[in-house]
């Protein structure tokens, strides 16, 4: 669904983001990550089709990240809840 893409696509951008602050090689993540570098490249380029938000989540971590899930309530203007996806840069 276009709701779990478009956090598929928030969380792998926060990877590569934080690639790039720790000066990482994409070798140097995916050892960190736990997966191949060939599976980190073809993230980086939007192909996330086989990685579950789970996935991607715990890969988040390994950068030294905490993840929160928190659930609200929806605003009652809306019948329907929403996912956001937020980084908090340090």
């Amino acid at each position: 669904n276009a709701g779990e893409t478009l956090l598929k696509a928030q969380i792998i951008s926060e990877i590569a983001r934080l690639m790039k602050v720790k000066k990482l090689t994409q070798a140097k993540a995916a050892a960190l990550t736990g997966i191949a570098q060939p599976d980190l490249s073809n993230l980086l380029r939007g192909k996330f089709r086989g990685f579950s938000v789970e996935r991607l989540l715990t890969m988040l971590t390994a950068f030294g990240r905490d993840v929160e899930v928190v659930v609200r309530p929806a605003p009652k203007s809306r019948k329907a809840g929403g996912i956001r996806f937020r980084s908090e840069a340090a």
